[in-house]
């Protein structure tokens, strides 16, 4: 682990360098930075503005702790209040240093207390307060306690708030929820899930709000804080679409905003992580919206977003194999190929297609004649040679080789005569590309180096020695 020291630390041989050795602000701190990292200290939480320092060394008093005292008096509101909570929030927008900086200093409790303060009395203080608390909690979900889970939940169960204030809790909430299991749970317990289907439904008139809401459903759907060995992203899913009735919701919504692609590919992420079993996925067909899908696909083939968020949905719906079955039979393999051709150049696109092409052909062999009519190889390994580097594409290109050749041993010499073993073998020395590459290399019949991890000579496993 880094070695670190606090920003005291630093400070002090900062002024050090320019009393004792007639260095320049910026010298100064540029030594101190070098005299740090050469010892393999770890600076990336100092801040190293030249303008908070004097011409002597001395740490000038920065501006953000003088907003914060003055926030935190207990007088009445007062005019100055605006001029501070932006202050705040502008230098957490800096980078997550500022914002690091910026929590040290008791900014969260002392926001928190005024959002109590202004909730229901001055909206517009209570807007800046959230932005405020927004901008600081970015990154810093671990500053969230019980107290301040209570108020926002409050906050977003009152039906007097409008939507700008219900849009902006929404937001502050998904911030603490982001890479924070216990955040996540603490919430759902708080009837999260409830009340964000009923924003839902109450805006879905709203385009940003529809948006934010989405975005929040689908971060309780995350597995992405590494300090817990289990998360509940899974029964989330399932209760949000159970309790919710979300995924009836959600495919109405997109019925309605047809014509705006910015929704529906927030609308088919957030789908995406919903259908977790067989029967969501066929729900899902059953409302229209395997079909909603496949329509908005072909119609905005050319955009980005939908495309990438379109191959994302269909590749999770093709988990249930009678929705696999239609969306081949829908000509969802030359979407699928239309669309890795069209934005070749999207290492995103790229990955989620051949992943999606993998999953259609999963114990559906008669589909890898559909991939190979529709050159669908030509594609394939176009995109390994577009995105030499990038391990996503190359994993995901060498599991849609395997699957296509691996019980269709005849379609073989159509990837070797293009160099697929030459490029599945670059793609080996990629991290966490081997497995699938030898497996691709195995399938289509080309020399793999197998090794022997053990041979059960020399002592058992438990004996050897690390």
């Amino acid at each position: 682990m880094a070695k670190q020291v606090s920003q005291e630390t630093f400070d002090d041989v900062v002024k050090e360098n320019i009393q004792e050795f007639e260095m320049t602000i910026e010298e100064a701190i540029n030594d101190t930075v070098q005299q740090f990292e050469s010892q393999g200290v770890n600076l990336a939480m100092i801040i190293r503005d030249p303008s908070l320092y004097s011409a002597d060394g001395e740490k000038l008093f920065h501006p953000v702790i003088a907003a914060l005292n003055a926030l935190s008096l207990d007088g009445e509101i007062s005019d100055t209040d605006h001029k501070d909570l932006e202050l705040v929030q502008n230098e957490c927008d800096i980078d997550l240093t500022h914002r690091c900086f910026v929590g040290k200093n008791d900014a969260y409790s002392i926001l928190l207390k005024k959002l109590k303060k202004y909730n229901g009395v001055h909206k517009d203080l209570m807007l800046k307060t959230m932005k405020a608390l927004c901008s600081l909690c970015n990154g810093q979900p671990d500053l969230l306690n019980e107290e301040g889970a209570e108020e926002f939940m409050a906050i977003l169960k009152d039906e007097n708030n409008d939507e700008s204030v219900t849009q902006l809790i929404v937001t502050l909430i998904r911030m603490n929820c982001i890479k924070h299991e216990m955040n996540r749970r603490m919430f759902v317990k708080k009837d999260l899930i409830k009340e964000l289907v009923r924003v839902l439904i109450l805006y879905k008139s709203s385009p940003a709000t529809v948006k934010e809401v989405a975005f929040g459903l689908r971060v309780l759907t995350q597995d992405d804080d590494l300090r817990v060995p289990f998360g509940s992203a899974h029964e989330n899913a399932k209760q949000i679409v159970i309790e919710g009735d979300a995924l009836r919701q959600l495919i109405d919504i997109c019925k309605e905003y047809t014509s705006d692609i910015g929704v529906q590919a927030e609308l088919f992420s957030t789908l995406s992580k919903l259908v977790v079993r067989d029967e969501f996925c066929q729900e899902v067909r059953d409302l229209g919206g395997l079909d909603l899908i496949l329509k908005s696909f072909q119609t905005n083939l050319t955009h980005k977003g939908i495309a990438r968020q379109a191959l994302t949905v269909l590749k999770a719906l093709a988990g249930n194999d009678d929705i696999k079955i239609a969306i081949v039979k829908a000509g969802g393999v030359q979407l699928v190929l239309a669309a890795m051709t069209q934005h070749q150049g999207n290492a995103q696109i790229c990955a989620a297609g051949c992943l999606a092409i993998a999953t259609f052909l999963l114990r559906q062999p008669d589909n890898c004649s559909i991939v190979v009519e529709n050159n669908g190889h030509h594609v394939i390994l176009q995109a390994m040679k577009v995105h030499p580097t990038d391990a996503t594409v190359q994993k995901q290109a060498c599991m849609a080789i395997r699957n296509v050749v691996a019980r269709t041993r005849d379609l073989c010499g159509l990837f070797v005569e293009l160099g697929a073993e030459e490029l599945i073998g670059r793609a080996r020395q990629l991290p966490g590309c081997e497995d699938e590459g030898k497996a691709a290399l195995r399938d289509l019949g080309c020399q793999v180096d197998l090794k022997e991890r053990w041979t059960g000579e020399k002592g058992s496993l438990s004996q050897t020695a690390y």
